[in-house]
């Protein structure tokens, strides 16, 4: 039985997730590595199979699949190609914050397009101002006339930003006491005071386009909003903080997948052809795959008991969602630094893709909420704590 519980129709989504990254994403991904370009060959490929309304209703051209299926996918995907996979996570969590909209308007015919997978969106929350704090804006709604509003901003590290099609954004509402007191809205590609401030040079996940985005004097009118005024807070962390830390967690999860995978085969392929031997006869390079392989199912299995609790609105979901995010994360980290050392000289090289994955896999840790972040709230939640001062 797969980790996270599917059922047919899901493990079907999970198969044709898995055929893409194989066929489309793995191929061109060591490509996409080293030039630091966007993996649109594997996007073309997900929105054509209907991946980019996966959990979108089906009376809006949606599959109508919930975190189950999504989860499946992005690990699917990140054994393929990380970037691929970072970047259908930020979509599909920014399209969720679309779906609970009742403000937006146009919002049934944005989420038929995206389902059509004719628009790809991303979420633009983090800014240079709060850093990894992206549940605190400090750009302003300032209010003009009875309906409009203008803010200016620089948000960093936008996933996609110089593909997507629109950005779902916060910033305080006027006249905001706190940065708590936020408003969520949709910022869409090629409206005027909107601009890609630099091309996106990393270490790791090197074609998901994690660019800044900065808004001058940018116009929106009511009609933009997602959330209520002043009521961002709950969209971010109702809607949008679990569907991030699902997928990415899955993601991290499919990347240690992909370092068992490659270790494994390396471990069966080497060989001391002076002794007649393989480099599986070791004990200590068998004990370094057996702690992966352990490390990467506990993970698994953790993000899986998560989705059960989210799906049965469990009061202790959000303890999960943080745990079960942490617990890959670090699983991600720990496992690709076993198959760099499992697999030694040949894994600095690129024809493994070891090293790949180990450089991916550290994004996850400086991704906000970011591992110190994470540890902390789960620590706050279980004495009593709030989130936030």
């Amino acid at each position: 039985m797969h980790p996270y519980q599917l059922s047919e129709a899901e493990q079907a989504i999970a198969s044709t997730a898995a055929s893409i990254a194989q066929d489309v994403g793995l191929r061109h991904a060591p490509e996409v590595d080293t030039k630091g370009r966007f993996p649109q060959e594997a996007l073309t490929a997900l929105g054509a199979q209907g991946f980019l309304g996966l959990c979108l209703p089906p009376d809006l051209g949606g599959q109508g699949h919930g975190p189950r299926a999504f989860a499946a996918a992005a690990e699917e995907l990140a054994q393929g190609c990380a970037s691929t996979a970072m970047v259908y996570v930020m979509h599909v969590a920014a399209t969720q914050a679309i779906a609970t909209s009742t403000l937006l308007e146009g919002r049934d015919h944005l989420l038929r397009e995206i389902a059509a997978g004719r628009h790809l969106t991303t979420l633009a929350l983090s800014e240079r101002g709060s850093r990894s704090h992206f549940w605190a804006p400090i750009s302003q709604l300032a209010a003009v006339g009875d309906s409009g509003f203008t803010t200016s901003a620089y948000k960093s590290w936008v996933t996609s930003a110089g593909y997507a099609d629109s950005y779902v954004s916060s910033a305080q509402r006027p006249g905001a006491a706190s940065a708590l007191e936020s408003t969520v809205y949709l910022a869409r590609k090629g409206s005027a005071g909107l601009r890609i401030a630099a091309a996106f040079d990393g270490l790791g996940l090197r074609g998901n386009d994690s660019s800044p985005v900065v808004l001058e004097d940018f116009s929106l009118t009511r009609g933009d909003l997602i959330s209520d005024q002043g009521q961002g807070s709950q969209t971010i962390l109702q809607v949008i903080l679990p569907w991030f830390a699902i997928g990415t967690g899955a993601m991290a999860n499919g990347l240690c997948r992909a370092a068992v995978s490659a270790t494994s085969r390396h471990l069966e392929g080497g060989a001391f052809e002076h002794l007649g031997s393989r480099l599986r006869d070791l004990p200590i390079l068998r004990a370094r795959l057996a702690q992966m392989s352990v490390r990467t199912e506990q993970a698994r299995a953790l993000l899986g008991f998560t989705l059960s609790e989210l799906l049965s609105g469990s009061p202790a979901t959000p303890l999960y969602v943080l745990q079960s995010r942490l617990a890959s994360l670090e699983a991600a980290v720990d496992v690709t630094d076993l198959a760099m050392k499992a697999c030694g000289g040949a894994a600095f090289s690129r024809h493994l893709g070891v090293e790949r994955l180990f450089r991916d896999a550290r994004a996850g840790w400086v991704m906000a909420p970011t591992v110190d972040q994470l540890s902390d709230f789960i620590g706050r939640v279980l004495t009593g704590l709030p989130l936030f001062d």
